[in-house]
This record gives C-alpha cells, sequence and structure tokens, in this order.
C-alpha cells in the first residue's frame, strides 16, 4: 500500500470515527422519572466563592423531587461560602437543608475529605453529589432516578461549559462541549460509561458495601474509582441523556492551561492505557493525513480546507443540536482546543511531581486492605 493511500485511509476512518460520536452523542428525550421517587439526599461540596455560585448554589432549592435532603459540605467554618450557604438555607425553609462542616482526612483528594461527613449523614437509599459550580435543572434529581436501570451502580453526567467569556473561557467550553462530553456521550451509548466527577449519583448500600469514600480515595479522582467501583461490582455505569450546565465566564490562559494539564494528569494516572491513545483525539492527526494526500498528488490543495469544514461543520451542528455556545469565537476556540491536545499531552507525559487543586496537593491514598463487603 502506497504512502499517499495510507495517508487517504487515516483521514476517511478519523472522519469517519469523529462523525459516528457525533451522532451517538445526538441530544435525546431526558429520561425524567414519573410516579413515586426514591428518597434522595443531595449533596454538594463547597469551597470558595466563585462567580456563579449565588446561582449555582441556589439551583439545589428548587428540585421537582418530593423527598430529598439537601446537605453543604465545607472544610472550615471560615470559607467565605459559609455565609452564602447560611443565607440560602435560611430562605428556603420548605427545604430540608443543612450546612456541614469540618473535614475528615480518608485520602489525598480533598472533595472527599469534605464529602465524609455529609456522606455518613445521608440515611436515604441514593445519593447524588454536585459539584459547586454545577447550574443544576428543576428535574436534576428526576433524570438521574429516571435513568438507573437493570445492571446499573452509578449514574453519573459529564458538565457542559454555558456563558463563557473571552477566548480562553470558549476554549474551555470547545474542551468540554463538542469534546469531552461527545466522547463520554457516545462511550456511554456504546455501553462503556465513564464516571464524571461533576455527578455521581450512587445507591448507598452499593458504595458502602464497597467500601465507601474511602474506596473512591485509592485513585487520584473520585471518578476514575467510582468506574472502577462499579466495574468490579460487575454492574454498569449510566450517562443521563443530556448533559448539565456550568456556567464558566472569564478564563484566563493559566487557568485553562491548570485546569486541562491538570485532568490530562489525572487521566494518565487512573486510565494509562486511554491516556496514551489521547494524541488520536482532535483534527490534528487527520488533518495532517489529508494534507499528505494532498503534498503526494491525491487531491488538491481545496480537498484539505473541505476536510477541515467538514472535521468542524460535525461539532458545530452537534452543539446546536445540544443548544451550547457556537458562534465565530466558538469554531476559532476549537481549533485553538486541536491544537493544544498534542502540547498537553506531551506536557503530561514528561511532567511530574504535585497535581494541585485549589490550593491542595492531591495525592492518592495509601493502597488500603481489601475490606469485607456488608451483607
Amino acid at each position: 500500500m502506497t504512502l499517499m493511500l495510507i495517508c487517504a485511509l487515516i483521514a476517511g476512518v478519523m472522519l469517519a470515527l469523529h462523525f459516528l460520536t457525533a451522532l451517538l452523542a445526538v441530544p435525546l428525550r431526558r429520561r425524567v422519572a414519573e410516579g413515586p421517587l426514591p428518597p434522595m439526599t443531595l449533596l454538594r461540596p463547597v469551597c470558595g466563592v466563585d462567580r456563579f455560585d449565588p446561582e449555582t448554589l441556589a439551583s439545589s432549592f428548587v428540585q421537582d423531587h418530593p423527598d430529598y435532603r439537601l446537605i453543604f459540605c465545607a472544610a472550615r467554618a471560615d470559607d467565605p461560602v459559609v455565609p452564602l450557604v447560611r443565607g440560602l438555607i435560611a430562605a428556603h425553609p420548605q427545604v430540608q437543608a443543612r450546612l456541614m462542616i469540618g473535614e475528615t482526612r480518608i485520602s489525598g483528594n480533598p472533595k472527599l475529605n469534605n464529602l465524609c461527613k455529609g456522606w455518613a449523614e445521608a440515611d436515604t437509599p441514593f445519593v447524588a453529589m454536585a459539584d459547586s459550580n454545577l447550574l443544576l435543572p428543576p428535574d436534576y434529581l428526576r433524570e438521574l432516578a429516571g435513568t438507573w436501570d437493570p445492571g446499573c451502580g452509578l449514574v453519573t453526567s459529564p458538565a457542559v461549559g454555558i456563558r463563557p467569556d473571552g477566548v480562553w473561557g470558549a476554549v474551555e467550553c470547545a474542551f468540554l462541549n463538542t469534546n469531552q462530553a461527545r466522547l463520554q456521550l457516545a462511550a456511554d451509548r456504546l455501553g462503556f460509561g465513564f464516571a464524571q466527577g461533576k455527578t455521581l449519583c450512587w445507591q448507598r448500600d452499593l458504595l458502602n458495601g464497597a467500601g465507601g469514600l474511602r474506596r473512591l480515595g485509592r485513585d487520584l479522582a473520585e471518578d476514575v474509582a467510582s468506574t472502577k467501583v462499579v466495574r468490579d461490582e460487575g454492574r454498569h455505569v449510566r450517562l443521563t441523556a443530556q448533559p448539565f450546565a456550568q456556567p464558566i465566564g472569564e478564563r484566563s490562559w493559566a487557568e485553562m492551561w491548570g485546569r486541562q494539564l491538570r485532568w490530562s494528569r489525572l487521566r494518565r494516572a487512573g486510565f494509562p492505557l486511554v491516556f496514551l491513545m489521547e494524541p488520536l483525539n482532535g483534527a490534528v492527526l487527520p488533518a495532517l493525513a489529508m494534507a499528505g494526500v494532498v503534498v503526494l498528488g491525491g487531491a488538491p490543495a481545496s480537498a484539505l480546507m473541505a476536510y477541515l469544514a467538514l472535521w468542524y461543520g460535525i461539532e458545530v451542528m452537534l452543539a446546536r443540536a445540544h443548544g451550547w455556545p457556537m458562534g465565530l469565537r466558538d469554531l476559532g476556540a476549537m481549533l485553538l482546543r486541536d491544537a493544544l491536545i498534542p502540547v498537553i499531552w506531551v506536557a503530561t507525559l514528561l511532567g511530574r511531581g504535585a497535581i494541585m487543586w485549589r490550593g491542595n496537593d492531591v495525592a492518592a491514598a495509601p493502597r488500603l486492605a481489601p475490606q469485607p463487603k456488608q451483607a
């Protein structure tokens, strides 16, 4: 097989796979549970005050669920978010809500250490953990309940970025939306979903039987550990039909780079084989292959532009189908994202040292001896 045919094959196969993942990720009708709902606890870890916190935390109080408890978890009483949470609780007396303060070091993951007290307090069959920067729709808990099916061990969802400000906010959305969310939704619809830490909805007894939150601290990221727990139990992870929104706002280059590098390093630690395949993600490799076809005389120069227009046109249509941000700035952000993917991968491959999150050095907890499962 000639070099030109190899290039053409790579370009064609990767474009087909790109289209397939986008097709699998088209928005589905939301699986909102109807009829009686099981009691649920909604845990929200809080740390510091972000621009959208008054809105995202307030969304916790308007859930269309007849029997849910709401627990906010803060590590310190002097955290600036504490007055905000207390004010929201006072403004919504109709909701069974409380704020718990303190942390128990069960792992190197500060979020798990913060959530530990809330998890111990939860007494409902289902417990949903939602990051503080998620904007929860009123049917959030209903959709989590409606996504459970036979054999399911965990319901989760990627976050999608909305309301970006500036170039790097748009780049963050480009990573979250038509790249990461697309791939995660496609994987779920092919039957091998991965947990995403923004939303984790557990059957309380299942996770307790597997070792509880302490078990999730055996990996650097709780979503990596969650995926492993569910698969070890012989069950599967399910994603909601549509992702939930995270307002992005303005991001600096340093914030965007630091966040993407941290996530990449967590993927390298948790799923090394998946990480090794990441250079195949994005348009760089297929575009180079198509450029090879052009250089070797197999197609005119205009074919490369047409190829890229088709590649990104697929993402534009997916974003518009979901109602995700999409304009000229967002299209340019997708180009920047794809140029950064191999750079981030190389930086992750060569980099070592601390993985920082909100000023904390995230480290895996010591390996614990297997614990007997609870009956």
